[in-house]
């Protein structure tokens, strides 16, 4: 497991980004993603102004339609740590155990049936090409 820089120990240039971290989320709490990043600052400053962007930026799709959505790929990809904060996310936004379910049930049948197509090798019909 990578060792995590906690505050204390970051150098300055990590301290930053963490500050606008706690700020922008307005919490005391820097994650453990984000202290694992810490380890190549050019990598946790752009990816916190990507996520800063895309998950907490005005947009088509609402705060929760997009944490779910980050869910939906974290399960696909098998990141435990991203369900877990993905799921605290949308919960604290609003999504309801109903939607959790039913979120579950959608992306359990898309990745049954992404597989059976590509299983199949099944060509696109020419009307959604």
């Amino acid at each position: 497991m990578t060792p995590l820089i906690e505050y204390a120990d970051a150098p300055a240039e990590v301290r930053a980004v963490y500050d606008d971290i706690m700020a922008t989320r307005k919490t005391d709490y820097v994650n453990n993603l984000w202290k694992a990043l810490a380890h190549h600052p050019p990598t946790l400053a752009r990816t916190w102004e990507r996520v800063k962007t895309m998950m907490g930026g005005a947009g088509a799709l609402d705060a929760v339609t997009r944490e779910m959505i980050y869910i939906a790929v974290s399960v696909t990809n098998n990141c435990e740590y991203c369900i877990a904060t993905h799921s605290a996310a949308a919960r604290a936004k609003g999504m309801t155990e109903e939607q959790f379910g039913e979120l579950m049930a959608i992306i359990g049948l898309a990745n049954e049936t992404n597989r059976l197509a590509n299983g199949y090798r099944v060509e696109v019909d020419e009307r959604y090409r």
